[in-house]
This record gives structure tokens, sequence and C-alpha cells, in this order.
């Protein structure tokens, strides 16, 4: 499986009275580790929304394991589970850097469209990115 990696800090902010990561912010950490993905490769989403390429959510679904807590630093772990024509999925694994301990599995599904949100063929409409993307999916 061909993981990308980034690291963030848990920010207070993001906790509740508990200290504990309140769970609307994994979808952020989510979207966070799909952008940096794609900026690893050469892909910035700005740069691919200036070609006309946008990629909207069609579905997330998270599964919480353990609490993250304030401070902490979080692997976000983010692979491509399965390229299509017009879509994408996506997997994440999201745990504590010093503990190891896994906090989130997630998955988000994708779709790849014109900016009136008209799908596309994406190895048609960027064969460049196509072949990145399908290079990266799981095997």
């Amino acid at each position: 499986m061909k993981r990308f990696e980034t690291k963030i800090r848990v920010q207070y902010y993001e906790t509740d009275k508990m200290g504990i990561v309140h769970h609307s912010n994994y979808v952020r950490y989510l979207e966070t580790a799909r952008t940096e993905l794609f900026r690893d490769k050469g892909y910035a989403y700005d740069d691919m929304e200036k070609s006309g390429i946008w990629m909207p959510v069609l579905s997330v679904s998270v599964d919480f394991k353990t609490p993250a807590v304030y401070d902490e630093v979080l692997i976000l772990a983010c692979w491509v589970k399965k390229l299509r024509g017009a879509s994408i999925e996506l997997e994440y694994e999201i745990r504590g850097e010093e503990s190891g301990e896994v906090h989130v599995t997630a998955s988000s599904s994708h779709g790849f469209t014109t900016p009136e949100l008209k799908p596309i063929r994406l190895k048609r409409e960027a064969p460049g990115l196509y072949e990145m993307l399908k290079s990266q999916e799981e095997e």
C-alpha cells in the first residue's frame, strides 16, 4: 500500500472540555491529509481548480478508535483505495506519533467534475493526474 503521511499538532481550540479532539475536526484532518497528498505529488488543489478540475466530496466515513488529545502530534496517513473514471476512493489512518496508537480510520469518495459540477473522465481531461493517482492506487 502506498501511503502518504503528514504530521499536525492538535490545537487547543480543536478539543472539547475534556481535552479530547472534537469529532468534527477529524473531517478537517482528512482534508489536510488529502490536500497534502496531492500537493506532494505535484497537484495542488488550487492548481487543479484553476485548470477546471474539481473534486467534490461524495461521502465520508469515520471510525473512532481512541481519543486524540490536546498538543498531541498526529500522523495523518492517506492512500488511494480505488480510482475510477470519474471518481476516487481514499482511505485514511490517524495515529499518535509518540504512542503509535490508531485514533481513527476513515474513508472518503470524491467525484471529478467541472466547476459547474458536471462529471468528467479524469483520464481524458487530465491524463497526468490520472496516471499519478493510478500509480498510487492500493495494490
